[in-house]
């Protein structure tokens, strides 16, 4: 490339990403890493999704039942590895786990595409990793980059994940007729291998920040985390911060799973076909990301920097309160799809890259463990709990707008949790000043 194009497209890298020339190449890393991991993951999920209509949307609540199982067998098996390996191994090891895994439902597929339980293997498999993919990736970025850059970088970043996730949905539209589900699954087979390649180049880009920038993390690769594998959940436990992180994952949790609720019984009320449903499903994820991609891109990163953290963080819950209200006035099919793609908006592009910014004020061993166990355990705890909550309510009787009520309850209660968390964030940037210390100990 001559060097003038170069010069002019790292100016426009620079200009996008709020990026420092140092910083540009490992900016530009995580963007595609991220591109390529949400691609590949929204090729999987409307997959996922039409998993569960085969096994019945009636029984929700036994597919989420067995997701957090596993999942809470898997925390301390995370754990566990975490100690037992260096993390420059550790971490891309997750994503070949998960190549393996896929081989084997590609087989399994072709060999009973039509069983119930088979669905609902690769519902929990995908359910239980597809969270723990997602953590890894941006654990890396919090241990790679400090609070103020994370500032700045991490809607750029996230914006490279809404971008590759427009992807996921077209491939998975365009060819689920002609390869098949089993088909696609190869297809994502090949976007994890990428993401694999990226993340080691993020880790040596890590390494050259260090060297040329005492604002980053100082943390390495270079060995494992010795300890209990029960050990992030002690240090959850032992933190009002870490704790009020849960307790706004949770919230965050019974809203979505409130909204896929309502959406799966109205698709499976309303489109009878297999194939009809995944690309319902994959046309509502085409939309959510492209809104998502405008949203980081344009958006939130002078959102995060005019107006702060605490303000980002309790966006989601003002709009999923207006959202919930919407629903009780017009309970439509069109509704609940626009109310769900809000949701998820909202979450994706606002909540999340807000909420991965407060665990870059965290000591390596919280970052890796405690989490791990938030982003799953307490993630799927949100989804099991919420998924019975309603399915009592419909036992006794409860409608439609007794589900939305509890929505609007939900959502108020997920604005103070904002709140605190933000503020808390706040304090221990002011009193640290970037600097890496346990806040399991305050």
């Amino acid at each position: 490339m001559p060097l003038a194009s170069k010069s002019a497209l790292l100016r426009i890298i620079g200009t996008a990403s709020k990026a420092q020339p140092h910083e540009q190449k490992a900016a530009l890393a995580a963007f595609f890493c991220n591109f390529f991991l949400l691609a590949s993951y929204y090729i999987l999920r409307p997959l996922r999704d039409t998993m569960a209509t085969v096994f019945g949307a009636a029984q929700l609540q036994d597919l989420f039942t067995g997701t957090f199982v596993l999942t809470l067998l898997l925390a301390p098996l995370f754990a566990w590895c975490a100690g037992r390996m260096k993390l420059s191994h550790f971490l891309p090891g997750v994503f070949w786990l998960l190549i393996a895994s896929l081989l084997l439902f590609y087989g399994l597929f072709h060999l009973a595409s039509g069983s119930r339980w088979v669905a609902a293997a690769f519902y929990w498999l995908f359910s239980v990793i597809n969270l723990l993919l997602v953590s890894v990736f941006w654990t890396l970025m919090a241990d790679t980059f400090a609070p103020g850059q994370a500032t700045r970088l991490f809607a750029f970043i996230a914006a490279g994940g809404s971008t590759g996730a427009i992807l996921g949905p077209l491939i998975t539209t365009a060819f689920v007729k002609t390869i098949g589900v089993s088909g696609l699954l190869l297809v994502a087979c090949g976007g994890f291998l990428v993401v694999i390649a990226l993340m080691h180049l993020l880790m040596q880009e890590k390494n050259n920040l260090r060297a040329l920038d005492r604002d980053t993390q100082q943390t390495t690769f270079d060995h494992g985390l010795p300890g209990n594998p029960l050990r992030g959940f002690s240090l959850l436990f032992r933190s009002r911060y870490l704790l009020g992180q849960a307790v706004f994952f949770i919230l965050m949790t019974w809203i979505a799973t409130i909204f896929y609720f309502l959406q799966v019984d109205f698709i499976a009320k309303t489109i009878s076909v297999v194939e009809g449903r995944a690309i319902a499903f994959a046309d509502v994820d085409l939309f959510v990301n492209i809104c998502s991609a405008a949203v980081l891109i344009f958006g939130l990163g002078r959102f995060l920097q005019r107006f702060g953290v605490t303000a980002c963080l309790a966006l989601s819950p003002l709009l999923m309160l207006f959202a919930c209200v919407g629903l009780a006035f017009a309970p439509t099919f069109f509704v609940v799809q626009s109310a769900r793609a809000l949701q998820r908006v909202s979450q994706y592009a606002i909540a999340r890259p807000s909420r991965e910014i407060l665990f870059t004020v965290l000591d390596q061993e919280s970052k890796y463990k405690a989490k791990n166990v938030i982003d799953t355990s307490v993630y799927r705890f949100g989804d099991l709990s919420a998924a019975w909550m309603q399915a009592g309510l419909r036992s006794l009787g409860a409608g439609f707008l007794a589900i939305v009520g509890l929505g609007i309850a939900v959502s108020a209660a997920w604005g103070f949790a904002a709140v605190f968390i933000g503020r808390r964030y706040q304090t221990i940037v002011r009193t640290q000043e970037y600097e890496l210390k346990p806040v399991s100990a305050e």
